[in-house]
């Protein structure tokens, strides 16, 4: 605490320097009184910030505190932040960067001695920069070099929000920030949200620089000079390059002066011939691998290639070669000159070495050129175009989300090129991209990765309003390519129109064998599409490992094919422990919710917004009672959205009566209509059964999110308070009057 009276230090000193012998503690306040100046100008950045490091002591409360008189505002999901530091620090670090916050505004961060970003930085772990950018511009600054390189240890997750079209000063500050906090930093995950009319220019340079690729390092310049990290790796390939280049010299005059022996001869004419002929071959190989310019060109072109060869792609390290040698394997001509073709490659290969122009890579007629626009000095748009392997390759993120963005054609094929070779890449999550029939298009891209044996893909998550081909045959494509997944989730809303009739038994990929994957977790929301059994089944036979399952949004064809799916998960997955139905309607299959509530394996079963009750009879919940309270395995039980009502949640209270061996922990009853009386008559009923008990019972969490509580204050937190005395429940303050109206009949 700063000092408040330096004059009663300065006697204090004297008065004990008079004192003879000094004890220790004289001896250490003298020390302290001297150096009273240093450690009041440090005192931010020491305490409360490290503190907490000390053990046996607890600085929770006082970062809450600091949240209330800095923030001033109440952070959402309160009841769910384990950490305040850490909370604190982040939200400040953010606020104080985008200017929400005024640190004039608090005399504790009012101090010419105090850099906000400074202190904080080292703290943050996640960051979110939105609009124009002016994040980046702040940071990229240059009296702000220190806070990035904190962040550059610090950081690990960077969000990007809303943005806005921005001009070139902007996106240079955004590459110098991309490339030290991914390139040369910590960060793993790019994040980007809601974005609705993306700029392609910038949408471009954040996925390319986030899979590791840019121009070399002496072209990131860094207030007038280059990226320092950069020199130090330019200089050790350098030293390697000149071997190699010395090495190369002489295997060309060796070359050079075997073919001045040999150009006069017939068969060196011969050779000319077809080395002009394979050039030619070579150009148009080319051309295919590249695009043409034009856009309605280059979209049929992906189109075609998508409905021949759907899952095939060409990638940027390894797989071209194949991917060519496959098309050329489709074509009886082709095939006949195919070793005349390698040769005439080769020979290219060693005349590209010789070449000291810009396209000298001997690779150049494998590499993926994707067309970024760029804006021209008339505010028009040109296209220009770099080769990936013409880039330089850098670290490279493991996450990658992108949530409400519209994807065209165009930047789905640079995402496609991107993902071919994206080796470090282990989650990749596309929601709401628009992707329709460009779906092919990533799948193409996927497939190349899947080649890598050094991939290391392991979640998959793609959702979208239209579905551009069946769930179960976009599942079967991506499982067979990718057994090493141990999540996969694909969920759709609706059915494209266009595609309705498409037979669900494509041969592009449901007939293709899947092999013994590692899957854990599969998500599948239908777009209202029949839940076939057999089109899953492979799936879930390729699935030993399978502990979660969530079906959604499916429509069950005929009344046994619930029953033959409970049939397979039982042959098929020993290991499912969690089971999830959300929006199918259950309300004619009362014998198979009976038999999952009694699976000894399941400790987790949702049905949500299933209609359980909707044609049943009372003695169909007492048999859900029962069967629950003799499964001693069953841990959540979630009903949401099931028209409980008041009298059947009173009833599930009996769950946990004297006779039952029910371990049931969490239970669900959300939107369910249930009224603050009920609510307290459930309340009371658990209290009589508790108490029956001796207190021991194992129910731990109720849910009770979108119910009528607010009816009735008064009668909804007393049984909210008696409730919390027995379990940890969890609510909100939904107005029951935005209800539907089919929910009233239950009343």
């Amino acid at each position: 605490v700063p000092s408040q009276d330096g004059g009663s230090a300065a006697a204090l000193s004297e008065a004990m320097a008079a004192e003879s012998p000094r004890s220790l503690f004289a001896l250490s306040a003298a020390a302290v009184s001297r150096s009273m100046g240093a450690l009041e100008r440090d005192v931010w950045g020491k305490l409360p910030v490290d503190c907490s490091l000390s053990p046996g002591l607890s600085t929770q409360p006082i970062w809450r505190k600091l949240w209330d008189d800095v923030m001033k505002t109440r952070p959402p999901n309160s009841e769910n932040i384990t950490c305040w530091r850490k909370k604190f620090l982040e939200t400040f670090f953010s606020n104080v960067l985008h200017g929400v916050l005024d640190v004039s505004s608090d005399w504790r961060l009012n101090d010419h001695h105090f850099s906000p970003l400074l202190h904080s930085s080292p703290h943050v772990s996640q960051l979110t920069l939105c609009n124009m950018l002016q994040g980046a511009v702040e940071l990229t600054a240059e009296h702000n070099q220190k806070v990035l390189e904190n962040l550059a240890g610090s950081l690990r997750i960077l969000k990007f929000q809303h943005l806005l079209s921005s001009d070139q000063s902007i996106r240079r500050s955004l590459v110098l920030l991309l490339h030290r906090l991914i390139h040369h930093g910590s960060v793993s995950q790019v994040s980007m949200y809601s974005w609705p009319v993306p700029d392609t220019v910038l949408l471009v340079l954040i996925l390319s620089m986030s899979a590791g690729f840019w121009r070399s390092g002496n072209a990131l310049v860094y207030h007038s000079s280059p990226c320092g990290l950069c020199r130090k790796e330019d200089k050790a390939q350098g030293q390697e390059s000149g071997q190699e280049q010395a090495e190369r010299g002489r295997y060309d005059e060796r070359e050079w002066s075997n073919s001045e022996n040999q150009k006069g001869s017939p068969r060196a004419l011969e050779e000319a011939g077809t080395e002009a002929k394979g050039y030619r071959a070579d150009a148009r190989l080319n051309s295919v691998l590249c695009g043409p310019r034009s856009p309605s060109l280059r979209n049929q072109a992906c189109e075609e290639a998508s409905s021949k060869v759907p899952c095939d792609h060409t990638s940027i390290q390894g797989g071209s070669s194949r991917c060519i040698s496959d098309q050329l394997s489709c074509h009886p001509v082709l095939r006949k000159t195919r070793r005349r073709l390698k040769s005439a490659v080769g020979r290219k290969r060693r005349c590209l070495r010789r070449s000291k122009g810009p396209y000298a890579d001997p690779e150049d007629l494998y590499d993926f050129v994707f067309t970024v626009a760029r804006e021209d000095n008339s505010g028009g748009g040109s296209a220009g175009m770099f080769s990936l392997k013409a880039a330089h390759r850098f670290r490279s993120v493991s996450t990658l989300e992108l949530f409400s963005i519209p994807l065209t054609g165009e930047t789905c094929r640079t995402l496609s090129n991107l993902l071919s070779s994206w080796v470090s890449l282990e989650n990749l999550v596309l929601s709401y991209n628009g992707l329709g029939a460009n779906i092919f298009c990533i799948l193409s891209g996927l497939r190349a990765l899947s080649r890598h044996s050094d991939c290391h893909l392991r979640v998959v998550r793609v959702s979208d309003v239209f579905s551009h081909m069946p769930c179960m045959e976009l599942v079967r494509c991506i499982l067979s390519a990718f057994p090493q997944l141990h999540t996969l989730s694909v969920s759709f809303d609706l059915k494209n129109q266009l595609e309705g009739n498409r037979p669900e038994g494509n041969p592009s990929c449901s007939e293709v064998e899947i092999p013994e994957s590692c899957l854990e977790q599969l998500e599948i929301r239908f777009p209202r599409e029949p839940l076939h059994t057999a089109f899953l089944l492979p799936v879930l036979k390729a699935s030993k490992s399978l502990q979660q399952l969530s079906l959604d949004s499916a429509t069950l064809p005929c009344s046994q094919e619930l029953g033959l799916l409970l049939e397979a998960l039982r042959e098929c997955n020993p290991n499912l422990k969690k089971l999830s139905f959300h929006d199918v309607n259950l309300a004619e299959h009362q014998k198979e919710v009976l038999l999952l509530l009694q699976d000894p394996i399941l400790q987790e079963i949702t049905f949500s917004f299933c209609r359980l009750f909707e044609s049943s009879t009372t003695e169909f919940l007492s048999e859900i009672i029962n069967t629950v309270k003799r499964n001693s395995s069953l841990k959540s039980l979630k009903l949401p959205g099931n028209r409980l009502g008041n009298h059947r949640l009173v009833a599930l209270a009996d769950i946990f009566s004297e006779d039952s061996s029910s371990s049931l922990c969490q239970l669900d009853v959300s939107s369910n209509c249930i009224k603050p009386d009920g609510l307290l008559e459930f309340t009371k009923k658990l209290e009589d059964h508790i108490q029956q008990r001796g207190g021991r019972i194992q129910f731990t969490h109720l849910r009770l999110f979108q119910n009528w509580l607010d009816q009735d204050a008064e009668t909804a937190q007393e049984a909210l308070r008696r409730l919390k005395a027995v379990c940890s429940v969890v609510n909100d303050s939904w107005d029951s009057s935005q209800a539907f109206a089919d929910y009233i009949s239950v009343m």
